[in-house]
């Protein structure tokens, strides 16, 4: 059953589904072969069912380990950090003062004011691929909606992209162009299934203060009021998603408003918002407009399970089967998505952001974070702290080892650069992939993840807990009949013992990249490997060791 009939038979009717058919059937004029409200044929349907018993990770995923990302749309612009269009405003909040003090009170210049700044003027995806194919990344993934609900591509559905608005460029587009022209897999994030309740607070006020009780931007314009201004022909209430949950009247605190926004517009659950079953349509047909026009590698869904109930079962039966179109019957795609109960985790790729794992799990994940805040944030540069490349480097040998790949956000400016600092660090995870990067890609893990010390705390958002590892800490991959051994940390001193093959038959150890063996003995008490100080590394060092049924 298509997704219009679905629709009909939950009660989407009248001018709610009447308001999105109308661009969908000029739409299909340009697309003869499969209209937007149709889907792919193949195996799978859109059931959980379905896509666990047909699903299996394709081997390019698998293999590639590495991917870096641009989390990149206009809430950069004022480089004041994360969800910077929600709590712009939120009264009280240190980006609602930002906001206030630098663009104006949000009651007379709001979010969509950030449009006509992000130019993106210095954007050059090619310098930007460049550097992270020298980084060692096997796949890049670009940002193509936030939960600010603009599309960064060439829309059919959605007026407020930015071919149209702001960079007037198709950045999805040339995001994809510059990754594969260097052999990437190429993937875009969608987070726009959040936008119906996320951005209510656009259509809030001031609970204190000389304003307060005075509505921002959204709940006042309409298309009408964009007469002779830059915006002239778009209707803010698509962009901010119609009033469904506005802060009520008469709230007199910022306390009491806080606690309102935290109770009932942030709903964090993936079921299809009843007050708003037209924000549902309209985000199938735009996801699906951008699976078809830009065929990525790589879905990931900003979401606790499949977004919006039905709908993302649809788009990922959709896309499932017109991968294998696109590749002559083997399915090469990727969705990941977060938080998903066991059993479903044959179906997608569970992500798990900014957090580890304790153990190697049964099925291919990965970890998604950002060495700095998901939307730049100047202050980062000014403190210097990002994360380190060399905890990237730990992180990344610590996934791998337990069966997953890291995804790793590198801010990107509203103009389209990044800056120095970020570079400082791009390069720097360079120089040891390049040196060390075969015991990580084409991998799969050991017996064992590896051995020392350092607890790994494990679930969605534990990086923040997590103690640095030591030379202590080694990790274990394989690939064949080699088994690589990963010590995190630059050697103490210039014997490095691995407890884990006590009495094992070893035949040879070298360290990665080089033809030279090294001196070893290994006895009850582990391998010991001798290790010249000119082959080892800040960040640590990696051995490929050989011998009788290690692998």
């Amino acid at each position: 059953m298509n997704l219009t009939k679905r629709m009909l038979l939950h009660g989407v009717t009248g001018l709610a589904l009447a308001s999105t058919t109308a661009r969908a059937r000029s739409a299909e004029a340009a697309e003869p072969k499969l209209g937007p409200a149709q889907t792919a044929k193949g195996p799978f349907e859109p059931t959980w069912s379905s896509l666990i018993e047909d699903y299996k990770a394709p081997d390019w995923f698998r293999d590639a380990k590495f991917g870096l990302w641009a989390h990149w749309g206009a809430q950069c612009v004022p480089e004041a950090g994360d969800w910077y269009a929600r709590h712009m405003y939120i009264q009280g909040s240190d980006q609602y003062d930002f906001h206030a003090k630098t663009y104006g009170h949000p009651a007379d210049n709001g979010f969509m004011e950030m449009y006509p700044r992000w130019t993106a003027e210095h954007f050059n995806p090619d310098e930007l691929l460049d550097l992270y194919t020298a980084a060692g990344a096997k796949y890049f993934v670009a940002m193509a909606n936030h939960h600010d609900n603009f599309d960064a591509y060439h829309s059919k559905f959605h007026d407020w992209n930015s071919v149209r608005v702001g960079p007037k460029k198709d950045l999805i587009g040339m995001w994809a162009k510059a990754a594969r022209a260097r052999g990437l897999k190429f993937g875009v994030s969608n987070h726009s299934a959040h936008a119906w309740h996320w951005f209510q607070t656009a259509y809030g006020y001031d609970p204190e203060g000389a304003r307060h009780g005075e509505r921002y931007d959204a709940f006042r314009l309409t298309k009408r009021d964009g007469k002779g201004k830059w915006w002239d022909g778009l209707d803010p209430q698509a962009l901010y998603g119609g009033a469904v949950m506005p802060l009520p009247s008469g709230i007199s605190t910022i306390e009491d408003a806080n606690a309102w926004h935290e109770k009932h517009d942030r709903v964090w659950d993936e079921n299809p918002p009843k007050e708003n079953p037209a924000f549902v349509r309209q985000w199938y047909l735009r996801c699906k407009d951008l699976i078809d026009t830009y065929q990525p590698d790589l879905v990931y869904f900003d979401n606790f399970d499949l977004p919006l109930g039905q709908a993302g079962l649809d788009i990922a039966a959709h896309y499932y089967n017109a991968s294998m179109q696109w590749h002559n019957g083997k399915l090469e795609a990727v969705i990941n998505t977060k938080h998903l109960p066991a059993e479903r985790r044959m179906a997608v790729i569970e992500d798990v952001e900014r957090g580890l794992r304790r153990d190697i799990e049964p099925h291919p994940w990965q970890t998604d974070t950002c060495i700095g805040d998901w939307h730049y944030n100047r202050d980062r540069f000014t403190r210097k702290d990002y994360l380190p490349a060399e905890t990237v480097i730990h992180r990344l040998c610590d996934i791998v080892s337990k069966n997953g790949n890291l995804l790793l956000s590198i801010p990107v400016r509203g103009d389209g650069t990044i800056d120095s600092e970020e570079r400082r660090i791009v390069q720097d995870i360079g120089s040891w992939m390049s040196r060390f990067g075969e015991a990580i890609y084409g991998t799969r893990p050991w017996k064992i993840y590896g051995e020392g010390p350092t607890a790994v705390e494990s679930g969605m958002f534990s990086e923040g807990k997590q103690k640095p590892f030591t030379p202590a800490d080694i990790r274990f991959t394989t690939k064949g009949s080699i088994l690589y051994a990963i010590i995190l940390g630059r050697p103490l001193t210039d014997v490095v013992t691995i407890r884990a093959l006590a009495g094992a038959n070893i035949q040879r150890v070298a360290i990665v990249g080089s033809d030279t063996p090294l001196p070893f003995a290994c006895d009850a008490q582990g391998l010991q490997v001798t290790v010249p100080s000119e082959d080892s590394h800040d960040f640590g060092i990696a051995f490929q060791i050989r011998g009788q049924n290690l692998v």
